[in-house]
C-alpha cells in the first residue's frame, strides 16, 4: 500500500484543522450544560422545535468563540506544549481563515438562535462570545491574575442560554446554575494551572501559580471548593430540586474540598491532575443527578 493511500487527503486535513479550532471537547461541556439548562426550565421534556435549533445556534457560536480564541492567542499557544498543536499555533490556517471561520460560525449560529428560537436568547449567546472571545481572551487574560475569576462569568452562562431558549426568560434558577459554574471555574482552571505553570510562565500570562506563587493557589483553590460547596446547595434550598440532588451535592462537594485539602497541604503535579480530571467528573455528576432528580425522583 502506497503513502498516498495511507495519509490522508489534503480535504480531509484540512477539515481537521477547521474542527481542532472549535475545541470540541471544550465546547462539548458548553453544550451538556446548556441542554442541561432547557431540560431543567420545563416540568415535562421540551419542545425539538425550540431544543434543537438552540442547540446547533449555542454550539455554533461556541465553535466560532473557541476559533477567535485560538486566532487570538496563536503566539501564546506556539509557547506552550498543551496547545503548541493547535492550527494556528503551527501556522496551518492563515488569520485570515481563522477569522472567516470564526464569523461564519457566530453569523450562522446567531441567526439560528435569533429566527428559530428567540432574540433574548440570540444576544445572551452573542454577549457570550464577546465575553470570552474579546473581554476575556483579549483583555482580562493577558493583564490580571484573577482572569479565570472574572472571565468565568463567560464560561458560565450556558445553563441560562439553554433556559432562556425555552422560556424566553432569565429565571432564579437558571441564576443559581451560573452561579454553580463561576465558583467552580478557578479551582478547574487552577489545578491545571499548577502543574502547567511552566508552561504559563513561558507564554507570559499572569496566571496565579505564575505571580502569586503555588502556595498561595493552593489555598484559594481549597477556598474555592468551599463557597462552590454552599453554591451547589441553593438548588435544593430553593426548591429545584430535592433529596436526590441534595445527597449528591454533598457527597461531590466534600469529595471535592478533600481534593483541595490535598492539594493545599501536600502538593504534587500528579495530585493537581487528580484534582482537575475530578473537577470535570464534578460538575457533569452533579448536573446529572439535578436532571436524575428533576424527572425520575420529584417526590424526593
Amino acid at each position: 500500500m502506497t503513502a498516498s493511500v495511507l495519509s490522508p487527503s489534503p480535504a480531509a486535513s484540512r477539515v481537521r484543522q477547521y474542527l481542532a479550532l472549535t475545541k470540541p471537547r471544550v465546547v462539548q461541556l458548553i453544550v451538556f450544560c446548556a441542554v442541561i439548562g432547557m431540560l431543567l426550565a420545563e416540568p415535562g421534556w421540551p419542545s425539538l422545535q425550540l431544543a434543537l435549533p438552540a442547540t446547533v445556534g449555542i454550539w455554533l457560536v461556541a465553535s466560532a468563540a473557541a476559533a477567535f480564541n485560538c486566532l487570538v492567542e496563536q503566539a501564546i499557544d506556539s509557547k506552550m506544549a498543551r496547545t503548541a498543536w493547535r492550527p494556528t499555533a503551527k501556522g496551518e490556517l492563515s488569520t485570515a481563515q481563522a477569522l472567516l471561520f470564526s464569523a461564519v460560525l457566530c453569523s450562522l449560529g446567531s441567526a439560528l438562535l435569533y429566527w428559530w428560537v428567540n432574540p433574548l436568547t440570540m444576544w445572551l449567546t452573542f454577549a457570550t462570545f464577546v465575553g470570552y472571545a474579546v473581554v476575556y481572551t483579549v483583555v482580562l487574560k493577558p493583564m490580571t491574575p484573577q482572569n479565570i475569576v472574572i472571565g468565568g462569568a463567560s464560561g458560565a452562562m450556558p445553563p441560562l442560554l439553554g433556559w432562556a431558549a425555552m422560556r424566553n426568560d432569565v429565571g432564579p434558577e437558571a441564576l443559581a446554575l451560573v452561579l454553580i459554574i463561576f465558583l467552580w471555574t478557578p479551582p478547574h482552571f487552577w489545578a491545571l494551572a499548577l502543574y502547567r505553570v511552566e508552561d504559563y510562565r513561558r507564554s507570559g500570562l499572569p496566571m496565579l501559580p505564575v505571580t502569586h506563587g503555588s502556595d498561595f493557589t493552593r489555598l484559594n483553590v481549597l477556598l474555592y471548593t468551599l463557597v462552590l460547596f454552599a453554591a451547589t446547595l441553593l438548588p435544593f434550598i430553593i426548591g429545584m430540586s430535592g433529596w436526590l440532588y441534595l445527597a449528591a451535592a454533598v457527597v461531590l462537594g466534600v469529595w471535592f474540598i478533600v481534593y483541595g485539602w490535598m492539594l493545599w497541604r501536600n502538593y504534587s503535579d500528579a495530585l493537581a491532575r487528580k484534582t482537575f480530571r475530578f473537577s470535570i467528573w464534578h460538575l457533569s455528576l452533579l448536573f446529572a443527578a439535578l436532571l436524575i432528580d428533576h424527572y425520575t425522583l420529584p417526590w424526593l
